[in-house]
């Protein structure tokens, strides 16, 4: 009896072993990880576990595909032609069956069509942020392969799963909380008079309609750091000045809107970069190969940045010439001739003016240096601190090159550090000097945190349907289409001008920035590469360039588009209608926008060096505005009344009108 016990124990766990025995050789076979979908047409990759030494193959669509392994992950090189699910079958020599796995797909063309219904919807709507909502909702069920029960899913997925990632990410909240500090800086600058201050000590040096054109410019330059205020505080404090010395306000509008977002967008600290640095940061994480830093990108984009730059210079050709054309020499010779309306009439959303604007407060000094301090701070521990981080990253060489400390410094870092210390400056200042009480300090502070609620709102929106595109391999679709039919040096043209078109149509330069650099980023590297370009240092100005031409482009159509905040705050803030400022400011623009594409964007993505194609294209404007340019003063029957310098000692107040 024990005998015979022992041998029926024996008999059933070898019984076991034998029904456990394929379980187990199941479990030590190859897995296949897919990706979440597949394209049609488009090559995707499988990740095996381990590194089989015998040969596999794929089979897939009744065919099979020899694989390369290199580190347990090989490229299918066969095509899906059909938009059934990608089923895959990993055999052997012998077809035994090794793993199994699916994908869903869909049409190539489909992965675009997110992106494309953003900018769509966004000309419809004229509502960036319900655009790229409606976007990341469509990308979402597409990823899915378009089933009819994950419609709402996807739905749900756009905040739960999509925007959620992209505010967990570290970097992204490090941009995030460099654009609330730095918001919240200038709004308590602005209330201590620091900013007011600055525009005082400018506006001495005026003496006639030329001075006072140019000061308005130099006044647009200095402050730098945000769009918003810079045209709120030009416009308001120029526009008596300008009104006395007989200067049309189209004119005045025109000079604050030209030197706002050109200054923001091209400046190393405003509050423009941690946007544009977030959006180059994101896009550049779907490059492989590249070696740098998005801050470092920025950087050596600003030389291809033409119309910026040259609509900046156009600024001061205008005011130190005096001449005109078009409409504007028109509104010019009405005020020589004192036949403007001061009280042209302002649409009905002069509310965002108000909301956007704050005022110094009544009864305290306004002091330049409560302005230039903090900002100063600000510029110089930022770069302080890319430097330092730079340094530690290459261990403290001996000999280094700065744009090399600059690519391998941590700019996220160095942006957080140059904000917070600026806030901290700029709060002691306040509190020494006792010109706001710690309540309002914190209250204004808040006000300028608020002001930069809505652009955040959109990075954020952008950096969710960024992360779609990459999971629909949207790049992948365009490298696939115009990889052998876009020639490399026409990239950076071709982007300016799609740019320039979505900005004027949607009057949002933020929101097609943040369409517009997650898919040109990855495109203008993969067409280099498949040139066999991309790293070489002779070619990589056509990359630069074409991360230009995406801010160069936005800034233009923001410059024309009459639905754009900055062009609707130039007009209110200088007290010009907003359809006259608009109708007298896009001959301007076109002229330096065509004249920066013919002879700049062009000419040096075919090898001219950057600085060559602005002095050409500043030459040409010159040119330009010598023919076709008249005097107002000239062309004015009446003579100019005697000119009278404001005094050293206005008010804030009084020159605010």
């Amino acid at each position: 009896m024990k005998t015979r016990h022992w041998f029926g124990l024996g008999g059933v766990w070898f019984a076991l072993l034998l029904l456990l025995a394929p379980a187990i050789s199941r479990a030590e076979a190859p897995t296949i990880d897919m990706p979440g979908l597949v394209l049609q047409g488009i090559p995707f990759s499988v990740t095996l576990s381990g590194e089989p030494e015998q040969p596999l193959w794929l089979e897939l669509e009744g065919r099979r595909h020899a694989l390369t392994f290199i580190d347990g992950e090989a490229m299918v090189e066969g095509l899906l032609s059909s938009t059934d699910n990608a089923g895959i079958t990993l055999v052997d020599e012998v077809g035994t069956v090794l793993a199994e796995a699916d994908s869903p797909a869909i049409v190539a063309w489909l992965s675009v069509v997110p992106a494309l219904l953003a900018i769509v919807l966004a000309l419809v709507f004229r509502q960036v942020i319900l655009a790229l909502f409606l976007a990341i909702c469509a990308g979402g069920w597409l990823s899915y392969g378009m089933a009819g029960d994950k419609a709402l899913v996807s739905v749900l997925d756009s905040v739960n799963v999509h925007v959620l990632t992209a505010a967990s990410d570290s970097e992204h909240m490090s941009i995030v909380l460099f654009c609330l500090l730095i918001g919240g800086m200038v709004g308590i600058i602005s209330r201590n008079g620091g900013t007011v201050g600055i525009a005082n000590h400018i506006t001495r040096f005026v003496r006639g309609r030329r001075s006072a054109q140019t000061t308005t410019g130099l006044l647009g330059t200095a402050i730098f750091f945000d769009d918003y205020a810079n045209a709120l505080i030009v416009g308001n404090t120029m526009r008596n000045i300008t009104d006395r010395l007989r200067i049309s306000r189209e004119k005045l509008a025109y000079i604050v809107d030209s030197t706002a977002a050109p200054v923001s967008a091209i400046l190393l600290v405003t509050t423009w970069i941690g946007f544009q640095v977030g959006l180059i940061d994101e896009a550049l994480g779907q490059v492989d190969g590249f070696e740098g830093s998005a801050y470092g990108v920025f950087l050596s984009a600003i030389s291809y940045s033409f119309y910026p730059i040259l609509a900046l210079l156009f600024v001061f050709m205008i005011s130190l010439s005096g001449r005109d054309f078009g409409p504007m020499l028109k509104a010019e010779i009405r005020a020589v001739q004192q036949q403007q309306d001061a009280d042209d009439a302002l649409t009905d959303r002069e509310a965002i003016a108000e909301e956007a604007s704050i005022d110094a407060k009544p009864g305290i000094p306004h002091r330049a240096l409560n302005a230039i301090i903090p900002m100063t701070v600000l510029v110089l521990t930022t770069l302080g601190g890319i430097w330092y981080t730079g340094m530690e990253e290459l261990g403290h060489p001996a000999q280094y090159q700065l744009r090399d400390v600059f690519g391998n410094g941590d700019s996220f870092t160095a942006m957080m550090w140059g904000s917070l210390l600026s806030t901290l400056v700029a709060l002691i200042m306040t509190q020494v000097q006792r010109l706001l009480s710690m309540d309002e300090a914190a209250h204004y502070w808040f006000e300028g945190v608020k002001s930069m609620l809505l652009p955040i709102t959109i990075l954020m929106m952008a950096w969710a349907l960024s992360s779609v595109n990459e999971s629909l391999h949207t790049s992948d679709y365009l490298v696939s289409v115009l990889s052998d039919s876009l020639t490399p040096e026409l990239i950076p043209v071709s982007v300016f001008l799609l740019s320039a078109f979505t900005a004027f149509a949607t009057g949002s330069s933020w929101g097609v920035m943040g369409i517009m650099m997650p898919l040109v980023v990855p495109l203008a590297w993969a067409v280099l590469l498949h040139h066999g370009l991309a790293g070489d240092p002779e070619f990589m100005h056509l990359f630069y360039a074409s991360v230009a031409a995406v801010l160069a482009g936005a800034v233009w159509g923001d410059h024309c588009s009459p639905l754009a905040e900055t062009t609707l705050l130039a007009a209110m803030a200088s007290g010009c209608g907003l359809v006259e400022h608009v109708r007298t400011q896009l001959p301007y623009a076109l002229f330096v926008g065509v004249i920066a594409t013919l002879f700049g964007i062009l000419p040096v993505a075919y090898g001219l060096p950057w600085w060559l194609g602005i002095a050409i294209c500043a030459l040409a404007m010159a040119l330009g505005l010598r023919v076709l340019g008249k005097r107002a003063e000239d062309s004015s029957a009446n003579t100019m009344p005697a000119v009278v310098a404001p005094r050293a000692t206005t008010s804030a107040a009084d020159v605010a009108g």
